[in-house]
């Protein structure tokens, strides 16, 4: 699976300024609403529940915010580089400038846990984080997230 299957250009937000964890899933679920044609509200809802459980803050800067979504036909992804660290109480309790957020349909169960996954491994490869923390280009970001990883032997 490639991060291109789920993120599209227009799925990337290279400066997002938020001063909070809610702030930014605020934000990000509005711009899934725009994305996907579902409600914000829900949307948010999803992933609020979700962080609940735990937080989605994986370490190392970076946050993978997911959720189910019942009347959602595909796997969808964004990307928001934040214009500065935030607090997203995080498993290393550092802040977190990196979030990707996927959102799957309620029955893609291991498609889900994929997706997941390979976003994680593009997003710990210090080259790849590196590259995005450099730049404020929507393009550049795009083209860095939906490289193929060389670290990796399995997608």
């Amino acid at each position: 699976m490639d991060l291109s299957d789920l993120l599209t250009k227009d799925a990337v937000v290279a400066c997002l300024k938020a001063k909070s964890k809610k702030q930014v899933i605020q934000d990000m679920s509005a711009k899934a609403a725009e994305l996907t044609g579902l409600s914000e509200r829900e949307i948010f809802d999803t992933l609020l529940q979700r962080e609940r459980l735990g937080s989605t803050g994986v370490g190392h800067g970076i946050a993978i915010p997911h959720g189910k979504l019942t009347r959602l036909d595909r796997l969808v992804g964004l990307f928001a580089r934040l214009d500065k660290p935030i607090d997203f109480d995080a498993l290393d309790d550092q802040p977190v400038d990196l979030v990707f957020l996927l959102l799957a349909p309620e029955g893609a169960g291991a498609d889900h846990l994929k997706a997941l996954a390979r976003i994680a491994r593009q997003l710990r490869d210090a080259k790849v984080a590196g590259g995005l923390r450099g730049t404020a280009d929507a393009e550049a970001i795009y083209g860095l997230l939906t490289q193929p990883v060389a670290s990796s032997n399995a997608a």
